[in-house]
């Protein structure tokens, strides 16, 4: 299998400048992908800097091994960035990591490889595991689910307004025969779409949620972050870089909470003393700008947020 490698790291200078990153620095990348934030940031790193990655897909991995596997400021965890907490915690870093970046998109190689499953515009095996030697693919589930769990899974994760006929339309057509291939289910959804909206494949939402749900990306965005607040030492900084509305949701509420405080009841007489945010948003969400959008038009929907602990 040919392997294209090439990815660029949306907002790259942009999210690691906003790092922050001292030389001595203990950084986690927990989206490593192709390494280009990872790359970056070792540059700023001495040698008693640290560098620990994640990622769930075994290809991501080979790559970093074979990158940066004779670095040894660096490590990687073959992992989701839901298990942050536990894999720092089993290193000693709990309190002492000084960054962790997010780049929540799906990397271009995991996209161009028609047999990983994630592109309508290529015809492969409906996979679309992020971890691909792990968990149910996108077939196996639509192969068993209940029209009512699919038609709810892309209104959800999709926010999909023909979520009823497309399920629908799913559902009849593998009674006829199995839908295994991406190819397959982009035609199922177009011919179910009675309206289409100009300059985008009737299939991108529908795949976005399947995805979504197939890697329980949202419930693991939850949890990631939760955990890299705890394992932060203060002074730290979080950078999300989020791909679509429902993941920034999550990160706009998240660190609007942390930072409003503690939750006292309404009526309750306080001083602004005894608030005690916990966290500073540090500056305004960012979008990549007109030229960094001509060159790579996956960045178009890209928005960072970035955050430090108190």
């Amino acid at each position: 299998m040919t392997t294209q490698q090439q990815h660029d790291s949306v907002l790259l200078q942009e999210a690691v400048d906003a790092l922050n990153i001292t030389p001595t620095g203990i950084i986690v990348d927990g989206t490593f992908g192709r390494g280009g934030h990872s790359r970056l940031i070792l540059q700023q790193l001495s040698e008693e800097g640290q560098l620990i990655a994640f990622d769930k897909d075994p290809e991501a991995i080979a790559y970093a091994e074979r990158e940066f596997g004779d670095d040894s400021r660096f490590s990687i965890c073959y992992d989701s960035f839901a298990n942050i907490y536990e894999q720092l915690d089993a290193k000693g870093l709990i309190g002492k990591v000084t960054g962790v970046l997010l780049d929540l998109g799906v990397s271009s190689p995991q996209i161009d490889q028609a047999e990983r499953g994630f592109s309508f515009m290529k015809d492969g095996p409906l996979d679309m595991r992020m971890d691909s030697e792990r968990g149910e693919s996108a077939a196996s589930w639509i192969a068993r689910a209940s029209e009512s769990d699919i038609k709810y899974v892309l209104k959800t994760f999709g926010e999909e307004k023909f979520a009823s006929r497309i399920a629908r339309k799913i559902c009849e057509a593998r009674e006829e025969a199995p839908i295994n291939t991406t190819g397959q289910l982009a035609k199922i959804i177009d011919e179910a779409t009675p309206k289409k909206d100009p300059g985008k494949h009737p299939a991108t939402r529908s795949f976005q949620a399947i995805r979504i749900f197939i890697n329980s990306e949202l419930e693991d965005l939850t949890k990631c972050l939760e955990s890299s607040f705890e394992l932060i030492a203060p002074g730290g900084i979080l950078v999300i870089i989020s791909f679509h509305s429902l993941e920034d949701r999550i990160v706009k509420r998240f660190f609007k909470k942390l930072a409003k405080g503690d939750d006292f009841p309404k009526d309750l007489p306080i001083r602004a003393s005894d608030i005690k945010p916990k966290m500073k948003l540090l500056g305004k969400p960012l979008k990549p700008g007109a030229d960094e959008v001509s060159g790579n038009v996956r960045a178009r929907s890209a928005i960072m947020r970035v955050a430090q602990k108190l």
